[in-house]
């Protein structure tokens, strides 16, 4: 969602004027950030008018933001596009991320009623009083290969009284990253999976790579994540993604020191992804970008 981790508003006036300038500033944990004048304006949806949506004309805005047109917030909070919007919307929207190298066809967001898919799986949104910003949901294991990996359980990725852990979902974030212990059990059995495909060296912040150079098709094992009320099945381009023009590609996980575990954008590729707020619930459909 490219969630701010700091944001800050202050009022100035100017000499010889009545109304006060209102400026922004927004940091975010990549060490993007955008400042600029903080304002209020009529958006319009085909014939849908949404008035007094409070936005910001961002007049430095740098790091991941450069070349970017705009940012659309899609967080909890309260200066988020849906929080604002809700009731206009009926509290719902969804969006179907496509992968960015192989297709042609536009990613697409949806709000109201005709966001939500049919066939989506659903799982309850959780709430945290510490971070009310982010979307929680309850992971409770995950598959490879069809068996459940031993070593992923719903206890290493519990809420703690301090607000510390959990797992989000995060259309901002690439890769998704998983508290350590659930990382080093997934790659394990995930490398053990795949054995029988020649190893590559480590790229970034990936540990298991392969080369597969000179292959038309290779066989990995299946990745499930298996959330409370909802088991989505990974396809392998959402897992297993190339990083150079020779035939190496990584495993699309990664390990993190911190205790929260977030579900990234390159794991939810091609499912339309369900926000209905109203009834505090995230779905996942298969194929959503169809």
């Amino acid at each position: 969602m490219a969630i701010p981790t700091i944001i800050i508003i202050r009022l100035r006036f100017l000499a010889n004027e009545i109304a006060p300038v209102c400026q922004y500033q927004v940091s975010y944990g990549d060490g993007s950030f955008t400042f600029g004048d903080f304002s209020t304006e009529t958006l319009t949806f085909r014939r849908r008018r949404v008035a007094r949506v409070a936005l910001g004309c961002g007049h430095d805005n740098e790091g991941l933001f450069v070349g970017a047109a705009g940012l659309l917030g899609l967080g909890r909070g309260r200066l988020s596009f849906p929080a604002q919007t809700g009731r206009r919307f009926n509290q719902k929207f969804s969006y179907c991320l496509v992968d960015r190298s192989a297709s042609s066809k536009p990613s697409s967001i949806v709000f109201g009623d005709a966001a939500v898919s049919r066939t989506a799986r659903f799982t309850p949104l959780l709430k945290n009083p510490k971070l009310d910003t982010f979307y929680y949901v309850e992971l409770i294991g995950i598959s490879v290969g069809g068996t459940a990996v031993r070593g992923v359980s719903a206890s290493l990725f519990r809420i703690d009284a301090t607000g510390n852990g959990g797992v989000i979902i995060d259309s901002g974030t690439s890769v998704t990253r998983l508290t350590r212990p659930a990382y080093i059990a997934l790659r394990d059995a995930y490398r053990a999976g795949a054995s029988h495909l020649k190893r590559a060296p480590e790229f970034s912040l990936f540990d298991t790579c392969y080369d597969l150079s000179g292959q038309t098709s290779v066989q990995v094992p299946k990745v499930v994540l298996h959330f409370r009320g909802a088991d989505v099945s990974l396809p392998a381009s959402n897992y297993m993604i190339p990083v150079d023009n020779s035939g190496s590609f990584c495993f699309a996980f990664a390990g993190t020191m911190s205790g929260l575990s977030i579900i990234g954008n390159i794991q939810q590729q091609g499912f339309r992804v369900v926000y209905d707020l109203a009834g505090s619930r995230v779905g996942f459909a298969e194929r959503g970008c169809e």
